[in-house]
């Protein structure tokens, strides 16, 4: 079968990764084609005298030379929908870094655009095939901690941005801020361990800077099995960083925290490191995406699964106190 060709959009942390990391991983599958940012320089920092890959500072120029079959969009959120839109226009399957797009609206259009073509649309959300998180699935099934009583979300950064991701947008309240960058992880991965959450309500502060996002955030979510879910998040305060997850049952409670380090035991005080070397992940998603566009067996968040993890992070951002219904605002799964 013939090399994927692949373009990439945005040279950030994650375009960069894709193209020094995880497409050099599948040299039998990919062809790096193409590459589009419009900083010339980060185009030569990352390919150098590397040969063969067309270079573009518009997109529109790019989508419009063809060439390609795979593209990855690495840039930020506000450019999601107008990229993936032109992408599909171009029948050109779309891998899309999260969150899906800057409004719920957007990612509405966007899922409804896919779902309308036979083409691949991913989101890359890996979390839920993490081996923490496959072990900490696995627990739970054999009933390590009984019966799921309550379940704790913390996200708690001392410094936002983090270090090493100081850009332009993550920290603006039109595309950035913790809950839209880091909280739709585990939100995601929340909904494919436990189900859909039903309903939220949320408190959400922000600085006196009008263009700055959250700096706190606490609300209540409620699972359709009527499971509570505490979220506690801020920025800015002393002390470590924790992103984190505990999981209370009525025999013992599992934690996943740091998002790899997992723990179980029969109450917070007695918790023991629990060994995930030998769990094997079908990771990285960039796997999942040839095996769908080679018409195999694939494990694939499509851009349904973006929108209703979107769905509860644009709920908690908005709420107020106020109590969110969310079960008329998801697409029903095939």
């Amino acid at each position: 079968m013939d090399k994927i060709r692949l373009a990439v959009i945005g040279l950030g942390v994650m375009g960069r990764n894709m193209i020094v990391q995880k497409a050099p991983g599948f040299p039998e599958a990919i062809e790096l084609a193409a590459v589009c940012d419009p900083n010339a320089a980060a185009i030569d920092n990352i390919l150098g005298s590397a040969g063969g890959v067309r270079t573009y500072a518009d997109y529109r120029i790019m989508l419009d030379e063809g060439g390609i079959d795979l593209l990855y969009i690495a840039v930020p959120p506000a450019m999601h929908h107008e990229v993936a839109t032109a992408a599909f226009e171009k029948n050109i399957h779309v891998f899309c870094e999260k969150p899906l797009a800057n409004s719920l609206e957007e990612a509405r259009e966007m899922a409804e655009l896919a779902a309308g073509s036979e083409l691949v649309n991913a989101v890359h959300f890996s979390f839920p095939l993490d081996p923490p998180v496959l072990k900490l699935k696995e627990l739970l099934e054999d009933g390590a901690a009984g019966t799921v009583e309550r379940i704790e979300l913390f996200l708690q950064f001392p410094q936002w941005p983090r270090a090493w991701q100081q850009n332009g947008w993550v920290a603006t309240r039109e595309q950035g801020g913790f809950l839209l960058e880091v909280g739709i992880h585990w939100i995601h991965m929340i909904q494919q361990i436990f189900g859909r959450i039903a309903r939220l309500s949320s408190e959400v502060s922000y600085p006196a800077d009008s263009a700055l996002s959250e700096n706190r955030a606490e609300a209540t979510l409620t699972l359709e099995s009527g499971i509570p879910i505490a979220l506690s998040g801020s920025t800015g305060l002393p002390g470590e960083e924790r992103v984190s997850m505990v999981v209370h049952g009525s025999q013992g409670v599992i934690a996943l925290e740091n998002w790899q380090h997992l723990y179980s035991g029969v109450s917070v005080d007695s918790l023991q490191a629990v060994d995930t070397d030998g769990i094997a992940s079908p990771l990285p998603m960039l796997k999942q995406v040839i095996a769908a566009l080679r018409g195999e067996d694939a494990l694939v968040y499509d851009f349904a699964d973006g929108y209703n993890a979107q769905v509860v992070l644009e709920a908690l951002r908005q709420s107020a106190g106020s109590t969110v219904e969310l079960g008329p605002l998801y697409i029903a799964r095939r």
